[in-house]
């Protein structure tokens, strides 16, 4: 073989392999390039969910801020004065009558503490007042003077006062749970633990209800509204079910932006 030949040989070659270097450096770029765009997509799609979530549940707070005070004020002052005249009926009724005119008084005067508690219950200003832990407290302890259910709480390690927003995302997952129990679980127990760990806080709900086959994908409004505000947390949530069984809840929020800062 000639010594053109040879050079021709290796001159080919050089092309060849440059050729081919340039293609693999444009595929890899144009691939890193691609999956950045998909990337920065991802993203820009959560942050987009996420913003609607949020928008959502600020309005779905200032809806039941609303409605907690139609329930003091408005409804609150029409049981208010049907007390008092019910009180101005009982001093000119019979004697005979005063009795059950006073059991229909000492009625109204249950609902109406029981209207204004709730009424706290739904406003979020009255829930960052009393705090995460106080606040469940007091939903629990509504629930065991109605007799809706008989529960019990259990607070492990000491009590870390988070973000205001935070308190309230996880109030309303528990509250949001509640409402399921006494809707739908035909429960008379709900057992409640709140864990304050090293870098995380943990809430575990088990109520004694009917349950249901959690393999089943549920439609439940109630279910994907607690897995948006758990979202919104950063947390894991699990929903866990068996019939003729129960349901128990698990929430794990990490600290790190859930603390509150001064």
């Amino acid at each position: 073989m000639s010594k053109e030949e040879i050079l021709l040989i290796t001159y080919v070659i050089a092309v060849l392999l440059g050729f081919t270097v340039f293609t693999i450096f444009f595929i890899t770029a144009f691939q890193k390039k691609k999956n950045k765009f998909l990337v920065e997509k991802v993203n820009a799609q959560q942050r987009f969910d996420k913003e609607i979530e949020t928008s959502r549940l600020e309005i779905q707070e200032q809806t039941l801020k609303n409605v907690a005070w139609e329930l003091h004020d408005n409804i609150g002052q029409l049981l208010s004065v049907a007390n008092m005249q019910l009180n101005l009926l009982s001093m000119k009724a019979p004697q005979e009558n005063k009795y059950s005119l006073e059991e229909a008084s000492q009625t109204i005067k249950q609902t109406l503490n029981e209207v204004r508690l709730l009424s706290k219950t739904l406003n979020s200003d009255v829930i960052l007042k009393n705090g995460l832990v106080d606040s469940i407290k007091n939903e629990l302890s509504r629930f065991d003077r109605m007799k809706f259910l008989n529960t019990t709480l259990k607070i492990d390690g000491d009590v870390i006062v988070l973000e205001s927003d935070k308190e309230i995302l996880i109030f309303r997952i528990f509250q949001e749970f509640c409402t399921n129990v006494l809707k739908h679980a035909k429960a008379s127990v709900l057992s409640v633990r709140i864990a304050y760990e090293e870098s995380y806080v943990t809430i575990t709900m088990d109520d004694d209800g009917v349950g249901y086959d959690d393999k089943v994908k549920s439609r439940s409004n109630g279910l994907e509204t607690m897995k948006g505000r758990a979202n919104l947390l950063n947390s894991e949530f699990k929903i866990t079910s068996t019939p003729n069984k129960g349901t128990s809840l698990f929430l794990k929020s990490p600290y790190n932006d859930l603390t509150k800062t001064n």
